[in-house]
């Protein structure tokens, strides 16, 4: 063992195990002395504050922990005054958490989990700065080949020399969350996170939901989406992704808006011709199936034969011809044959009619799904395959800013690009080309409903499937909140690495204990008081929670507060 190895050395010795637990340990220091700072070798030391680490020398294992809290004994706090300070030597104690095991005889080998805990009686030292170090720079690490995606995000919190050199396949590899409140310094870790990715050589695919990234300049491709220029166009939307811009009422409005996408997808699929069977017809006009007074068997025989093709979930067919075959599939059902036109049906489907009108010639939906464009080069969906399947930048950023707030389009349009990618994912595209999605702003877009006084609630859920099955895929989350009590359960315990910022809100602090085991209560005691550009992380792959600070990106996003008092000329006049 190298000295500069050896925890152990007694220059470092600050007192001895009193009383064990589980999670923790209290020590006794001999003398308040042994807690002052120091210098060893040309290394300083900070002694014995709250925050520090030491190690514990056990029989089998070492012990990593931080200091938690210090005390003095109430035999001694009678006699505290100025004199007593400059004079005696009190004996106070202190609470440490226990943060990870170690082997005596090669301290760089971290064990999982805490199988054997110190002895009363055990030494406490102050760590060293490098031992802490390398531990860090090794979390996660089970290959050779993983070595290179070390990365130097900050420095610790408690010892601002201490640089914090993190695996980046332990941070991404099994999805990641960035949470904080307003102002804690999350857009800044957003940034180094996409950073450190890029000069790594990974991709990264961020939906930036407010602009702010604009200035990202990490290799990278932008797209603005809400103009027109760029537009996901309606054909790549799933026949769910239909019902939720329609909301068609669960009695008469589903089947008969299922009905008529169907037909119009037969219609694409028979080249816009009449359906023929043994002898019998059922008319095709200007794209729409005539149903009125027709058989029914040369509909059948078609829509079976094609069956996979048509029930496919996706909406490839002409939008435009979709209210016409609405009022068409209100028709009186014979058996055999389609009768007359029922009133009662089709005024049931005035509304429906009413709401799909509006969608399909709104501008906020056509500058999005272009419902009246056909598909070109434009679309989203290519620029986003293009990007993955061999584009030379790094970093694929999705511009949210002119996207609309009315009628829940930017909900339906991330969840779309969602399933776009998980699709994609379940057939393999990412196993041997891997992507990060960055999601800022993620409560806007995560665990969201399309809500109507008569359509049944559903949840766009697209990103929570993502975080639940697509890992072992290659295709991975990285998002960003400020509200994590919004973001679902079930997507929020799929988050294998956390990085949490401040946090003062009990219902956000709760749905982070909830969902990272691994950070015990004693570190998230933490949360209030960080600075900006401060947070705990912590994960699956971290045998141990780190306080840390950030290095300021290179390409800092633009999230600054407008000041209050800062007026032009022009304004004062008004």
């Amino acid at each position: 063992m190298t000295r500069k190895f050896n925890p152990f050395e007694h220059n470092y010795f600050l007192g001895y195990v009193s009383q064990v637990f589980p999670q923790f340990i209290k020590v006794h220091f001999p003398s308040s002395v042994l807690l002052n700072g120091f210098t060893h070798f040309g290394e300083e030391y900070n002694g014995g504050l709250v925050g520090n680490f030491v190690v514990i020398e056990g029989d089998q294992f070492g012990f990593l922990g931080r200091i938690t809290e210090l005390s003095l004994p109430e035999s001694e706090r009678l006699s505290l005054n100025e004199k007593a300070f400059q004079t005696n030597d009190f004996h106070p104690t202190g609470k440490i958490e226990i943060l990870l095991s170690f082997d005596l005889f090669e301290p760089l080998k971290v064990r999982k989990g805490l199988t054997a805990h110190p002895n009363i009686g055990a030494k406490v030292y102050v760590s060293s700065s490098i031992l802490v170090q390398e531990y860090m720079s090794r979390f996660g690490i089970k290959t050779e080949a993983e070595k290179v995606s070390t990365y130097n995000l900050g420095t610790l919190v408690a010892n601002p020399q201490i640089e914090v050199s993190v695996n980046l396949q332990s941070v991404f590899g099994r999805h990641c969350a960035i949470v904080g409140t307003t102002g804690s310094g999350k857009s800044y870790t957003v940034s180094k996170l996409i950073e450190s990715l890029s000069s790594l050589g990974g991709i990264g695919l961020l939906i930036d939901a407010t602009g702010e990234y604009n200035d990202l300049q990490y290799d990278t491709e932008n797209i603005n989406i809400g103009d027109g220029t760029n537009v996901f166009h309606y054909s790549q939307l799933t026949v769910d992704d239909l019902f939720f811009l329609f909301r068609p009422s669960v009695r008469t409005q589903a089947p008969k808006l299922l009905e008529a996408i169907r037909s119009l997808k037969m219609v694409e699929l028979n080249n816009g011709n009449a359906f023929n069977e043994s002898g019998q017809t059922v008319n095709v006009v200007d794209g729409i199936v005539k149903k009125t007074n027709s058989p029914k068997r040369p509909f059948d025989a078609f829509y079976y034969r094609n069956i996979n093709r048509i029930e496919d979930n996706t909406a490839s067919f002409d939008i435009k011809k979709l209210i016409p075959q609405i009022i068409e599939e209100c028709v009186y059902d014979n058996g055999v044959n389609w009768g007359g036109k029922s009133d009662s049906d089709a005024s049931f489907c005035v509304s429906l009619i009413s709401r799909i009108n509006n969608v399909i010639n709104t501008p906020e939906y056509n500058k999005i799904f272009g419902f009246h464009k056909s598909k070109d080069t434009n679309d989203l969906t290519d620029a986003i395959n293009s990007f993955i399947e061999g584009s030379e930048k790094q970093t694929l950023r999705l511009n949210f800013e002119n996207v609309k707030f009315e009628y829940q389009v930017r909900e339906i349009l991330a969840n779309s690009i969602g399933r776009f990618l998980l699709n994609k994912a379940r057939n393999k595209d990412f196993v041997s080309n891997p992507l990060v999605v960055f999601i800022d702003e993620a409560h806007q877009f995560l665990n969201k409903s399309v809500n109507d006084e008569y359509f049944d609630t559903k949840s766009l859920d697209a990103f929570d499937s993502i975080a639940k099955e697509s890992r072992k895929q290659g295709l991975f989350l990285s998002i960003s909140t400020q509200m994590p009590r919004d973001i679902p359960h079930g997507t929020l315990s799929q988050m294998g690495t956390f990085i949490v910022h401040r946090l003062i809100n009990y219902n956000d602090k709760e749905a982070i204990v909830n969902a990272c085991n691994s950070a015990n209560r004693n570190t998230l005691d933490f949360l209030p008081i960080l600075g900006e550009g401060e947070a705990i992380l912590t994960g699956v792959d971290f045998p141990m929670p780190i306080i840390m600070k950030f290095h300021e990106p290179s390409c800092k996003p633009d999230s600054k507060t407008p000041n209050i008092f800062t007026r032009t000329k022009t304004d004062k006049k008004k």
